[in-house]
């Protein structure tokens, strides 16, 4: 090969460097729960946004930024507004329109009552984990590359839809914020994504779980672990085995529940699963 076309490669590999990065999305649906995909058009730098005075994630595809806004179960239908902060230029804000959506009831029973009616000793406990959850659920890490091309974590057939609303033990509790997989105890676990280790340990009712942000603002979670083997602050690839599916926790049965929490608030993780998962 001659001077003249190793210099004409390299340049042509330092154009296709200097290319944006196109980013995974999730599927788009704007109803409690879901996701909406706001395009904020081209720019040289990523803009920040708001919602509900909560960061979202702004990823760049092939048509320029995008922001990916999770929509709280909570959340009423109709018009909402998104704070947009270009660098350099005044905040603007755009409408967001969020359609309505009725989940499913979902009956069933757990063996131990205390998971249910908890005692004030275990509303203490409680307590103190649900303050950890909500630190781990603000904190933003600005990853310019969020790995968001997300995997099924076990493989297994799903079994508890995500925004269930549930009657258990006969008694109304919080919409199911994850899905199931339905798999006997011992099956590998494996991270989704690539991310860091936040939490690990056992919580009154998710059980052994373990937590990671995979930056921007979008964490996974897998309870009711028989056990976990990684640490807090540790790096974890795609696919990398992070514990052992169990039966701890608030459980009717083994099985895997896995959460996505996207700018503070769980969302569908089928959502960022292929299409064909069902």
């Amino acid at each position: 090969m001659n001077a003249f076309f190793r210099q004409l490669i390299g340049i042509v590999l330092g154009f296709l460097a200097a290319l944006p990065v196109a980013h995974a999305l999730p599927r788009e649906d704007a109803v409690p729960g879901g996701i909406a995909l706001i395009r904020l058009g081209q720019a040289a730098h990523a803009p920040h946004v708001w919602f509900q005075e909560k960061r979202v994630a702004v990823l760049r595809n092939r048509q320029g930024w995008v922001a990916l806004v999770g929509l709280p179960l909570s959340l009423e239908p109709g018009v909402h507004e998104l704070r947009i902060a270009h660098p350099g230029r005044a905040e603007e804000t755009r409408p967001l329109h969020v359609a309505a959506k009725r989940y499913a009831l979902q009956r069933f029973t757990v063996p131990d009552q205390r998971k249910v009616e908890p005692l004030p000793e275990d509303e203490l406990r409680i307590a103190r984990e649900q303050k950890r959850i909500g630190e781990i659920k603000a904190a933003f890490r600005d990853e310019p590359a969020p790995d968001l091309a997300f995997r099924q974590p076990a493989q297994g057939r799903l079994s508890g839809n995500f925004g269930l609303r549930r009657i258990i033990n006969g008694l109304e509790r919080s919409p199911h914020a994850g899905i199931d997989v339905a798999v006997p105890v011992g099956t590998p676990v494996l991270a989704a994504g690539a991310g860091v280790v936040v939490d690990t340990g056992d919580y009154f009712f998710n059980g052994n779980s373990v937590y990671i942000d995979h930056g921007q603002g979008v964490v996974t979670l897998y309870c009711h672990l028989e056990r976990s083997n990684v640490r807090p602050g540790e790096p974890v690839a795609a696919g990398q085995r992070i514990g052992l599916s169990g039966n701890t926790g608030r459980t009717s049965g083994p099985h895997l529940h896995w959460t996505v929490i996207a700018n503070g608030t769980a969302v569908d993780p089928r959502l960022f699963l292929p299409k064909a998962v069902k």
